[in-house]
């Protein structure tokens, strides 16, 4: 995939907020249009939630790398376009509209992609120049968190146009999803539209409060569904014989009148209830709260899926790998300059890393240091298919000393020493220096174990992997002993 810099983004409420803050995170320069004098604004306000549950969300490095400008027209905010996404209010002639002025004003090539999420893409793409790059790319909220986007074209969509679209979405963290039929309401919205009309369908003939419904849904279903969806939840319902066995048990159910397919009238009554009991849920917390409290419940679900590396969980370590790429540059060349301490690593300490005391916690110093042993991995060429192999460094060893305190905000970077290596081992030291004025605030000396993580065991790192620590060791051997290496705890104590 060509590599994007510049998105063009139409319309900047809820979702094109939401493009507008994962866009900016990833290094993309974001160019918005957006009629409503107060757009700017409400999108930063979203950019600041978004910054703060990434920072929760993984401990790759994330900041802010792009650069966004609000403009007075279409044609400004796609004319330097790689991509474009549109965000429009969900109104067919608005958006086939907006696409099309779109078209006019970009560059040939440069794939469309609309946020709908229902409509169809035939329909919105048909005043279009070059309607085959036009496709349907409809995310969820919040866009920056969730990683579901699903893709499709409509009659005239080329699928080179939907697997540029896709790589760009992988690129920025999201999951895509091809919708291989043109069908109105795509997947997620048909299914997340019956479990509507139900609740709709209950809350009109008084059989549940909103709040009950929610409940059903956020103690029970709901937290099977974020890891196994429905259908394999219902294949493990059948037990050993799996989904056989559970439509032959439970198929009959079907035809019950448990459900009603139809939604009903929606009359003056029902909107009030609707809006009676959902404020009444909400209480007196602001909106920006409770999607600080959305935000937070999904990063603690997306982390704990992390861990099994499955489902969204498996997305989000796939966009780490992502991130640190980024963060750490490229990996040693002819013509990388070894012979002083390496400069690979570099942060912000940010709000929640600080304690009671306005400080850095201990803990947060030895993610530095962790952040600096991995930015050298990458330096030496140890990447995610380094890893999928099944061989990786481990710390075996570490002596930290906090030689100043660190405050909030403060600019960081870390150089790296080599001070010992065999074919299975480095021994190395990190410093933390202030990036206002290069003062040494804390170091890490480290033992380094190269390992097979099948077998469980230290072995030789491979030839390639080796010939670049023993490039690092020769032009760095000669380099003074740094003041703290070697040195033990409570040392010069009587």
């Amino acid at each position: 995939m060509q590599e994007i810099k510049n998105v063009g983004l139409l319309g900047g409420g809820v979702i094109g907020g939401g493009w507008a803050a994962r866009f900016l995170i990833n290094g993309k320069n974001v160019t918005l249009y957006d009629p409503a004098p107060d757009a700017e604004a409400k999108v930063r306000e979203v950019l600041d939630n978004a910054l703060t549950a990434y920072h929760r969300l993984t401990l790759a490095p994330v900041a802010l790398r792009g650069e966004l400008k609000v403009v007075s027209s279409v044609a400004e905010a796609v004319a330097d376009a790689d991509f474009i996404q549109e965000s429009a209010p969900e109104r067919e002639d608005l958006k086939r509209s907006l696409l099309a002025e779109a078209s006019r004003a970009a560059g040939p090539d440069v794939v469309i992609a609309s946020s709908s999420s229902g409509l169809l893409p035939s329909r919105i793409q048909a005043d279009c120049v070059n309607p085959e790059r036009v496709i349907i790319g409809h995310p969820f909220n919040p866009v920056y968190l969730l990683p579901l986007v699903e893709t499709l074209g409509g009659v005239k969509t080329e699928d080179q146009s939907l697997e540029t679209a896709e790589a760009i979405y992988r690129s920025v963290g999201m999951h895509p999803l091809r919708v291989r039929h043109e069908i109105e309401g795509y997947i997620s919205d048909r299914l997340q539209e019956a479990l509507w009309r139900e609740a709709l369908h209950m809350i009109n003939d008084g059989v549940a409060t909103t709040d009950e419904i929610d409940e059903a849904v956020i103690y029970g279903p709901g937290l099977r569904w974020a890891f196994m969806g429905t259908c394999l939840t219902f294949h493990l319902a059948g037990g050993e014989a799996g989904m056989r066995h559970m439509l032959h048990q439970f198929g009959p159910a079907l035809e019950l009148p448990w459900t009603k397919l139809e939604a009903p009238e929606l009359t003056d009554e029902l909107i009030e209830k609707m809006v009676t009991q959902t404020e009444a849920q909400a209480g007196d917390t602001p909106i920006r709260a409770l999607e600080r409290l959305r935000d937070n419940c999904l990063i603690s679900l997306m982390q704990g899926l992390r861990g099994q590396d499955y489902a969204a969980g498996h997305t989000l370590r796939q966009y780490e790998e992502l991130l640190y790429e980024v963060s750490h540059g490229a990996a040693m060349t002819e013509e990388s300059d070894l012979s002083q301490p390496l400069r690979l690593h570099q942060a912000q300490v940010l709000p929640e890393w600080v304690d009671y005391n306005g400080h850095m916690t201990e803990s947060r110093y030895l993610q530095v240091f962790g952040d600096a042993s991995d930015a050298l991995f990458r330096f030496l060429g140890i990447d995610k298919s380094y890893h999928a192999d099944g061989f990786s460094y481990y710390t075996v060893e570490s002596h930290l000393r906090h030689l100043r305190e660190i405050e909030e905000e403060a600019p960081l970077y870390t150089t790296t020493q080599l001070l010992a290596m065999d074919d299975k081992r480095m021994q190395v030291f990190h410093s933390i220096y202030d990036g206002r004025n290069d003062r040494l605030l804390a170091t890490a000396e480290q033992m380094l174990l190269h390992v097979d993580t099948g077998a469980g065991r230290a072995c030789p790192a491979r030839s390639d992997i080796l010939a670049n620590v023993e490039r690092i060791w020769a032009a760095q051997q000669s380099l003074p002993k740094p003041d703290g290496a070697g040195r033990a705890i409570g040392q010069g104590m009587n």
